[in-house]
């Protein structure tokens, strides 16, 4: 192979905490092949690192072959582009700090980038979602945790030690809920999974009041949310407070970025007005006067299946190429 020939495709992973995603797509973000496998099966990281790079392996050799991939892109929670690593994650098994892009460079012979999701969604929209175009945005992912990304000036802001845009754990009550990162009153603490449960709990001790939410044996977002599309007075109530706890931290961010638009992900946002509406309710009564009503509340209109795929080849594009296949 030429070595000056231009490579025209790379690798998009997506590590969640159920499915562990991987796809081969072009310079136009099309997905050529893809494939994926179950996370949980492999609470071990070794027989990660090896069940994904022989699934990697595996792919590009059946759509033509290593010399026509550039480099690999990760999207993975509690990861750092700066290190490319999982660092402390408190949900996956694999504890301490994980050199996922080393492991996988040393396995694959290519050039590999880790980041965090949020990170991630933010290259996807702006490459090819609804922040196309944008210069200064956020981007938020609600799910079991709270992510952000601040996209401003033109590029993703990481900070010294790869941190920046962690929303989630800023302080929205002083002493209140105890979160998942060790410290008291964090605002994914009131908008996360476990946070919203909590509300819907809170709110049902509060009155005797009739409510479908006490019938469900294992609460969810999308079973509250559900409730609310029924008209459930108690379930609207919950995701009214969740919405007014999330626009209350989210004012405090913009007042401090000026964003064009706040972008929201995951799956927590299907939950639509029942949370967005008092959010941005919220949010108006609280953000810096001077940019009150003209910062846009979004919602990703990317397949979710792909976003983050998206998002990750985004990122294997901007990582300096390495490859040991070359003549």
């Amino acid at each position: 192979m030429d070595k000056g020939t231009v490579k025209k495709r790379v690798i998009g992973v997506d590590i969640s905490l159920n499915a562990t995603s991987y796809a081969i797509v072009d310079v136009r973000g099309n997905i050529l092949a893809k494939d994926s496998f179950p996370t949980e099966d492999y609470p071990e990281i070794g027989a990660f690192i090896s069940a994904l790079s022989e699934g990697i392996v595996k792919l590009i050799e059946a759509n033509g072959g290593m010399e026509s991939i550039r480099s690999v892109g990760i999207s993975a929670p509690s990861a750092n582009f700066k290190s490319g690593s999982i660092v402390n994650s408190p949900n996956f098994p694999w504890k301490g700090v994980i050199p996922l892009s080393a492991l996988l460079r040393d396995r694959l012979g290519l050039a590999v980038a880790v980041a965090n999701n949020s990170h991630v969604v933010a290259l996807g929209e702006h490459a090819f979602g609804c922040a196309h175009g944008m210069r200064d945005f956020i981007i938020i992912t609600l799910g079991s945790g709270l992510g952000s990304c601040l996209y401003t000036d033109g590029g993703v802001k990481l900070g010294s030690d790869g941190y920046a845009g962690e929303i989630g754990h800023t302080c929205v009550e002083h002493d209140g809920r105890l979160c998942g990162c060790g410290n008291k009153g964090c605002l994914e603490a009131y908008t996360a999974t476990k946070g919203i449960i909590r509300t819907a709990r809170e709110v049902m001790a509060e009155s005797a009041e009739p409510t479908k939410m006490r019938r469900v044996p294992k609460l969810s977002p999308r079973v509250i949310a559900e409730m609310c599309d029924e008209g459930d007075a108690m379930a609207i109530e919950t995701f009214r407070r969740t919405g007014e706890a999330l626009g209350f931290g989210l004012a405090n961010y913009a007042s401090v970025i000026d964003p064009e638009a706040i972008i929201f992900t995951g799956g927590i946002t299907r939950a639509g007005k029942w949370l967005l509406e008092p959010a941005k309710k919220a949010f108006e009564e609280h953000v810096f006067h001077n940019i009150k009503g003209k910062v846009k509340f979004l919602t990703s209109d990317l397949d979710e299946g792909e976003r983050n795929i998206l998002g990750a080849s985004v990122l294997a594009w901007e990582v300096k190429e390495y490859s040991l296949f070359v003549e």
